[in-house]
């Protein structure tokens, strides 16, 4: 599995961030465009809860991300 971050713009300063775990770039592509238009809900890593309505949003943007390990010492 890989990990995702999608950004969804509400606006110039206004976005929400997603991380999700799944196989492929396609994949998550696939995912979000099964989701357009429509509420999701999510936990984000604060365990924040965020219902968003995917109509609302003007630009999503998806990239594979390379999480970094900020306790080891290098």
């Amino acid at each position: 599995m890989k990990e995702f971050k999608i950004t969804y713009f509400f606006d110039e300063e206004h976005y929400i961030r997603r991380f999700i775990h799944i196989e492929s770039q396609e994949k998550a592509e696939e995912l979000v465009q099964k989701e357009r238009d429509q509420y999701i809900s999510f936990t984000d890593s604060r365990d924040i809860y965020h219902e968003l309505n995917t109509r609302n949003v003007r630009v999503i943007q998806i990239s594979e991300y390379h999480r970094i390990d900020k306790t080891k010492k290098y």
